[in-house]
């Protein structure tokens, strides 16, 4: 039988990972929201010819099938508390300033490690890139730290096995 483990939070942390990345560490994240993927359904309507009765009429009779059409992802947002590291800002930088627009679309994955850095969970993705970048407000009356959020976009997701 399976052994079955529930990822709870309080015991894991999630790493960003990008194909082609001169880091050592792309990305710490304490919270990740937008893992969904949706696929559309297409009705097919067809008309098929049918007789009915002695004369042979034919009336042609309405078939509806669903079959199955485009996936689409919703954004990814990761959270972490801010540091110092710029690779998350220079990496949306360089999708603003539209230079070399092919090489700013990134493949990665991000995985979930437990406490003891062993890999639990991964999602692969293709096609990714920041549209947003966000600090928290910043006070020096408050204890709290700051949290810098960026939201990726993904044409593809997909969940893996972890370590393969």
């Amino acid at each position: 039988m399976t052994e079955v483990e529930i990822l709870t939070r309080s015991r894991y942390f999630l790493e960003l990972i990008l194909d082609g990345s001169n880091d050592s560490v792309d990305g710490l994240f304490e919270e990740c929201a937008g893992f969904k993927a949706t696929q559309d359904v297409v009705e097919v309507c067809e008309v098929t010819p049918q007789k009915w009765g002695k004369s042979g009429n034919s009336r042609g009779r309405v078939v509806r099938t669903k079959v199955p059409g485009n996936i689409t992802y919703t954004n990814l947002t990761l959270k972490r508390g801010l540091n110092i590291s710029m690779t998350l800002w220079n990496w949306l930088n360089s999708v603003q300033e539209g230079a070399n627009w092919e090489d700013q679309r990134r493949n990665g994955a991000l995985v979930i490690y437990n406490t003891a850095s062993e890999e639990q969970f991964r999602f692969e993705f293709k096609g990714a890139w920041p549209i947003s970048y966000k600090i928290s407000d910043l006070s020096v009356k408050g204890d709290d730290y700051q949290i810098e959020e960026v939201e990726v976009t993904v044409e593809q997701l997909r969940r893996i096995k972890p370590g393969i």
